[in-house]
């Protein structure tokens, strides 16, 4: 049914938006995009839209609700309970490798990736230290009593030792840092004698030492405090950057100076909507789901029924 085809729309929309937040830690802003910026032939889209750290929108997922439109042109139909024939109701959806983009242009920094805990392929990272074969085998001893009780409580292939021979240490430690590997911990001579290691976070670039009898635990936790430290400084990020506009000459200061995200009242029309492409490049990149109050379009003065956003987008 058409309301069928509604709830299946938003729920799947909803299904991005969690997982955007819940595992790239990225934020979003969810709605409708504007008649302009609809698919072709659909009744409505609706998208989720993530800040860069250049303060440039990507529209990172959408789904449509196409209605019948598509299920007249391919004949998609079937025979109901009464055994009359009538058309289906359809829906589209997708997200693609621009959300990888998302997530490196959203965390990364000038050293490489940072990969949130959740979705990193290695969580953990044993790096030992050692200047000759004695102690090579002293620390890759102690690396693989690290790992046995991590594997308690993370998955042993979310683990990994760096066993590579003939490197820096500090070479070493830069190609996790560059992989974006969340923690990295540093296991040498000293430490084997000292029951410890040193945990380094890449968020951050924070180094503690850790006893071996509470580096599960604090290991895990780390996890945790990193995944919601990424998600948490996007959303400071993108609140930072993130204005309203009360009139038109506002509007096109901001993105002349700052860029961001705009939030201003519109009147609907496309003619308005192009006057804004053209002045400033910046697009409504959704009509955000959560309605802020009425007001006045800061364009052509006309009533609008609430803020939508504004950005200039990939």
């Amino acid at each position: 049914t058409a309301e069928e085809a509604q709830d299946e729309t938003l729920r799947m929309l909803d299904i991005y938006r969690k997982f955007q937040e819940d595992y790239l830690a990225i934020p979003v802003y969810t709605g409708l995009k504007s008649d302009t910026e609809k698919f072709p032939g659909a009744l409505a889209t609706y998208s989720i839209e993530a800040m860069m750290q250049d303060g440039k929108a990507l529209q990172s997922g959408t789904s449509h609700n196409l209605g019948q439109n598509f299920a007249k042109a391919f004949e998609i139909d079937y025979l109901d309970r009464d055994n009359n024939q009538q058309l289906v109701w359809t829906t589209s959806w997708g997200v693609s490798t621009r959300m990888i983009g998302g997530l490196i242009m959203t965390h990364s920094d000038d050293d490489g990736l940072i990969i949130p805990p959740k979705i990193a392929p290695v969580q953990v990272v044993i790096v030992p230290i050692f200047n000759d074969d004695h102690e090579r085998k002293e620390t890759f001893k102690f690396a693989d009593s690290i790992v046995d009780q991590l594997k308690e409580k993370i998955d042993k292939l979310q683990i990994k030792i760096d066993t590579r021979e003939k490197m820096r240490p500090a070479d070493k430690f830069f190609h996790w840092i560059q992989k974006g590997i969340p923690v990295r911990i540093e296991v040498g001579p000293r430490d084997v004698k000292k029951q410890s290691a040193m945990v380094a976070r890449r968020d951050i670039r924070e180094k503690n030492e850790v006893s071996i009898e509470n580096i599960t635990q604090h290991v895990v936790s780390l996890l945790d405090r990193i995944q919601d430290n990424l998600f948490q400084r996007a959303l400071d990020y993108r609140k930072a950057n993130t204005r309203t506009a009360k009139n038109y000459e506002e509007f096109k200061g901001i993105f002349s100076n700052e860029g961001g995200f705009v939030f201003a009242h519109w009147d609907g029309s496309k003619e308005v909507e192009e006057q804004i492409k053209h002045d400033t490049k910046a697009t409504i990149r959704c009509i955000p789901l959560e309605k802020s109050e009425a007001g006045k379009c800061i364009v052509s003065g006309e009533p609008s029924l609430q803020e939508v956003l504004f950005a200039i987008a990939y």
